[in-house]
């Protein structure tokens, strides 16, 4: 536990996967569910960087708008769809219509 410790203070960032890693390159054969279990005793988890959905990215090009002047005459001469996301507590799901 020790080592684990030393190597959370140097490499915040790391989950658990990595530091199953660098405990095997120290040769002490340990799996990714004992490692998780030692962390979250010691109360350390890794430290990611926060999600920033709310910031507007600006386009990168501008897309023209291809019927503009298009007169619709027949079915199915235009097809249109929509999406959007829905929130969920491990990210977002797509909802396409």
């Amino acid at each position: 536990m020790r080592l684990m410790d030393e190597h959370y203070l140097e490499h915040p960032t790391e989950g658990v996967k990595r530091m199953r890693d660098f405990l095997l390159t120290l040769g002490i054969r340990v799996n990714h569910k004992r490692v998780r279990r030692l962390l979250r005793l010691m109360g350390l988890m890794a430290i990611y960087p926060r999600r920033n959905l709310i910031r507007l990215r600006q386009a990168k090009y501008i897309r023209p708008y291809l019927l503009r002047d298009l007169q619709v005459v027949r079915p199915n001469q235009v097809w249109a769809i929509d999406i959007t996301y829905i929130p969920v507590p491990r990210g977002f799901l797509y909802l396409t219509a």
